[in-house]
């Protein structure tokens, strides 16, 4: 069977109220989660949030947790990590420095006892999928870090896993080759079809790689979706905060005869699109749907401009309104007037694409 042929054999994932710790140290708490057979899913989160950690509960290696980690239906979380049907590729790519590349891809199927003629066979198919089989005979130190974390792969997908996890891969690399190697193995995953879950603290490798993804902080799921789905309709603070830059502005939500409107701390005015659920609240608002202008008008706030920054599709400005800091995305144009820091300006919100995220989520 070829690995292309044995990906319609690949699994889903069902984790259902796990909990870990380390010692007295909880790591992981209450996690629920379904990832479906062939699904390109993400852990996302920041440093110590637990996403490693998830992922390696899934593997086999770690404490033993509290709770249930079905593969394919079949409950794994008792069972050694070469009995759950799982790949994984470390952060470090762990390759054997004393054995060539094609001795590195067979180590796996030799420990399996399968039969020389088959290993040659599985390995040639590996070495081709990722583009290496004229670096068969090279030894890993001859090789450049892309050129390793894919041996890395070959190494993994040849033995025939169910599910693929990747624990940060691409971090070693620098940063053109970590936008080369996350479309390739992007390419790959869909080319095998194989369930796979790719850990990073990188919201851009999430973004561009992921079918859906889930965030986690403090050992907690804080939201499951689509990129966009996140992006678009965080449900706390945090997941607003964590994907990409979100000016947050407290206030109170009040409902009145002309509809709802978002009434911030400072007494400034943003009339909703939609009626919101009248009480204290915060309103997100992303950089590109802020315009700046240059006169007053009805739903908008009057700032100053504290700093700007040319980022080249855009210009970035800090404006000082509402008594906070907000962000300001402008596309950029040929021959176009920049605003200098201390010029007055009004911010004028596109609150159809705000959130309204209730006080303490």
């Amino acid at each position: 069977m070829t690995l292309e042929q044995k990906a319609a054999d690949m699994a889903g994932i069902e984790i259902r109220d796990l909990h870990l710790s380390f010692g007295d140290t909880k790591v992981l708490t209450g996690i629920n989660l379904s990832i479906r057979p062939g699904e390109f899913f993400a852990f996302l989160g920041p440093s110590g949030s637990g996403k490693s950690t998830l992922l390696r509960a899934i593997a086999g290696f770690g404490p033993q947790p509290k709770g249930e980690i079905l593969i394919g239906g079949r409950e794994v979380a008792t069972l050694p990590p070469w009995k759950r049907d799982v790949g994984m590729v470390f952060q470090s790519y762990a390759l054997w420095p004393h054995m060539s590349v094609r001795e590195n891809v067979a180590f796996g199927l030799q420990e399996r006892k399968v039969p020389a003629k088959e290993i040659r066979s599985r390995v040639d198919e590996a070495l081709a999928l990722v583009g290496l089989s004229h670096l068969a005979d090279r030894m890993p130190n001859q090789l450049s870090g892309g050129q390793q974390q894919r041996i890395a792969l070959a190494r993994t997908v040849v033995i025939q896993p169910k599910v693929l996890l990747l624990d940060e891969p691409l971090s070693n690399l620098d940063a053109s080759l970590r936008v080369q190697m996350r479309r390739e193995l992007l390419a790959l995953q869909r080319k095998l079809g194989l369930t796979t879950i790719f850990v990073t603290h990188d919201q851009e490798e999430a973004n561009t790689t992921a079918d859906r993804m889930a965030v986690l902080d403090g050992g907690v799921i804080q939201q499951i979706g689509s990129p966009q789905e996140l992006y678009d309709r965080p449900v706390n603070l945090f997941v607003a905060r964590f994907l990409g830059t979100a000016n947050i502005l407290e206030g109170q939500v009040e409902i009145g005869s002309d509809g709802a409107l978002f009434r911030t701390a400072t007494g400034d005015v943003l009339h909703l699109p939609a009626e919101g659920t009248a009480g204290p609240s915060n309103i997100v608002l992303r950089p590109q749907n802020i315009r700046i202008e240059q006169v007053s008008a009805p739903d908008t706030l009057q700032g100053e401009i504290l700093h700007r920054e040319f980022l080249g599709s855009q210009v970035r400005y800090l404006v000082r309104a509402a008594g906070t800091e907000i962000v300001v995305d402008q596309s950029h144009r040929a021959g176009e007037v920049w605003l200098d820091p201390g010029t007055g300006v009004h911010l004028a919100a596109n609150t159809r694409d705000a959130v309204l995220i209730p006080r303490g989520a």
